[in-house]
């Protein structure tokens, strides 16, 4: 019997990022899945803090050359990929020098959010879902970590539900505090488009006048997991109300187990863990 594949997305991980709670959680999850009988792959962006020649990046030339449309312009997508340090699985790197060569993540110098996160976080979701197409690797969870990923559950709900590589995919949406929208405006909508998406299926991402990244993701996944012990009231009670397999807060020892359980119960199966 084929193993169970998981696709992990996130923001950030250790050793390559450290900015949040959400690096330990991403470092200790794909190899406690891989280690307890799961196909694990990890696609993350390549952003410019991340000393290439110290973790052993390089270009996955195969992977490479496509183009991701994000308001109208071409932006090519690079794909490097690195062993993962004292695990025995790789790590495969989202890189392009217009969204990612810059030293800082998110914010500039003066600790403001940098004008074009928007475009970069669109750049990436479009990019993780196209570059598992030329994977061609059919994942049972998608996981996702981080408000930069909060479009791909809508992504493979609309745009690609009718490609066969994701039609078993069953997506895990991690909420954790914050989401960085304070410069996001309501072009937001038609640069996010894709295959004839339109701006009225991205209207969850809209609260009010504000853009809204976890109420989308939230409406769009097939199950949630609380990922910060601290959310705001309006996200807890989006939470409460989806009526989705939710798993609360997980800390300590049993936190990968409780995981990889959710897992289980997703895809009707029990998993080993």
């Amino acid at each position: 019997m084929s193993k169970k594949k998981v696709l992990i997305v996130t923001q950030e991980m250790q050793p390559y990022t450290a900015l949040s709670e959400i690096s330990e959680i991403a470092r200790q999850l794909p190899q406690y899945a891989q280690d307890n009988g799961l196909e694990v792959r990890i696609l993350m962006p390549r952003f410019g803090s991340i000393n290439e020649r110290r973790h052993r990046l390089h270009e996955v030339v195969r992977l490479s050359g496509m183009n991701i449309i994000v308001d109208d312009d071409d932006y090519p997508l690079i794909i490097k990929v690195a062993s993962l340090p004292g695990a025995r699985m790789q790590v495969y790197f989202l890189d392009n020098e217009d969204f990612f060569k810059r030293k800082n993540t998110f914010l500039d110098e003066k600790g403001k959010p940098f004008e074009d996160n928007p475009d970069r976080m669109i750049f990436f979701c479009k990019g993780v879902l196209e570059t598992v197409k030329k994977f061609g690797w059919p994942p049972n969870i998608i996981h996702c970590h981080g408000w930069m990923t909060s479009l791909i559950p809508a992504y493979v709900k609309t745009a690609y539900k009718k490609e066969a590589l994701f039609q078993q995919t069953k997506v895990v949406y991690s909420v954790y505090d914050g989401e960085m929208t304070d410069n996001f405006s309501d072009d937001f909508y038609s640069k996010a488009s894709i295959n004839n998406l339109t701006e009225a299926e991205l209207s969850t991402y809209q609260n009010g006048d504000k853009i809204a990244l976890h109420q989308g993701a939230i409406n769009f996944s097939d199950a949630l997991i609380v990922g910060s012990e601290n959310l705001s009231a309006n996200v807890t009670k989006l939470l409460e109300e989806s009526g989705k397999p939710t798993l609360e807060r997980q800390e300590g020892d049993t936190m990968m187990s409780a995981y990889l359980d959710f897992y289980g119960s997703l895809m009707e199966e029990e998993v080993e863990g």
